[in-house]
């Protein structure tokens, strides 16, 4: 299965047509049909790691302040319980039967798999990791692909809520562009340990693009569970509101995976 980075930016996306979410169905539509979606969210931060294994997962609304229909969105996809059983053979991670899926996996794959018939399951961030340490997570997940199972990063290549221009939905500030571009070069490079050493970019604009670090994460992940045998393209390139990146990575051929 080829591998996907989703800059998914605002939960409204989950319920708004635009040029970012129309760019998914068709995409879903070019990738093999996965036997499951394996989401490591950047809105699933643990001690230590966890593999959601529940059957039946909820859908979690974490957030607030939007409008009502947001909140009655449900997406029943099914879990997969027996591939999370497999990843939870690691002894560094552990089931967890309590999570569901939270926005930053139903407010894109509502849109991939509208009929919520694709088994999905989560990867959690554990905040305890360093940078290269997720990225050897990712890694040991790469055999996921060879099951059938798509890998789906869910963040955001930049994202500052602090610094939102809402003067300039679809502008960007000019230390944004230049962290996407650093982040687009070690991507295109397979360049997997720059993206593991982002502080080398400039501690300032690491700091700036990402206060708080949930959202570059996922990349991690994706890098770990591909190479240099995986061509890489941008479904999706773009900013919001000048400080969030809403970039797609797709690792992978997907002419040649069908």
């Amino acid at each position: 299965m080829p591998v996907l980075f989703v800059g998914h930016g605002s939960p409204m996306n989950a319920i708004e047509h635009n040029a970012f979410t129309e760019t998914l169905p068709g995409l879903s539509a070019r990738l093999p049909r996965p036997k499951a979606v394996c989401v490591v969210s950047a809105h699933w931060v643990t001690s230590g790691a966890q593999v959601m294994a529940s059957a039946h997962p909820r859908t979690i609304h974490d957030f607030s302040g939007f409008p009502q229909p947001l909140y009655e969105v449900q997406y029943p996809a099914p879990g997969a319980p027996e591939v999370a059983k497999k990843v939870a053979d690691n002894p560094e991670i552990l089931r967890d039967e309590t999570w569901g899926l939270d926005h930053g996996s139903w407010s894109v794959l509502r849109h991939m798999y509208p009929n919520a018939d694709v088994p999905a399951f989560q990867l959690s961030l554990d905040e305890r990791r360093s940078f290269k340490e997720h990225l050897e997570l990712g890694r040991e997940i790469q055999a996921l692909r060879e099951r059938g199972v798509l890998i789906l990063g869910s963040g955001n290549i930049v994202h500052n809520l602090r610094r939102l221009d809402w003067d300039e939905p679809h502008g960007a500030y000019d230390w944004a562009v230049e962290f996407d571009g650093k982040v687009k070069e070690a991507v295109e490079a397979h360049d997997a340990n720059a993206l593991a050493a982002p502080q080398k970019w400039g501690e300032t604009l690491l700091e700036t693009a990402h206060p708080s670090v949930e959202h570059y994460l996922p990349l991690l992940y994706c890098m770990g569970s591909t190479d240099e045998r995986d061509a890489v393209s941008y479904p999706y390139e773009g900013f919001d509101f000048g400080s969030i990146s809403m970039r797609m990575i797709l690792f992978g051929d997907t002419k040649t995976a069908e």
